[in-house]
């Protein structure tokens, strides 16, 4: 998968989404919606995660919705 608002990684049955738009404090777009949507869907389907952690770039988790 390749995202460009979002960080997808799996390790040790854990996987972590990272909205990756720090410049923004994390606002998230339709964009970064579809990307968070793709990759819990990849970890659901994903038989050796256990755990989907939801986290934010930087000192913000989330700031809101940015409008473009």
């Amino acid at each position: 998968m390749n995202f460009e608002e979002v960080l997808y990684e799996k390790k040790d049955g854990v996987a972590r989404v990272t909205i990756n738009r720090e410049q923004r404090r994390n606002a998230f777009t339709g964009q970064t919606l579809m990307e968070i949507h793709e990759a819990f869907i990849d970890a659901w389907n994903d038989t050796s995660i256990g755990v989907c952690v939801l986290t934010g770039a930087g000192d913000n988790f989330r700031a809101g919705i940015y409008a473009e």
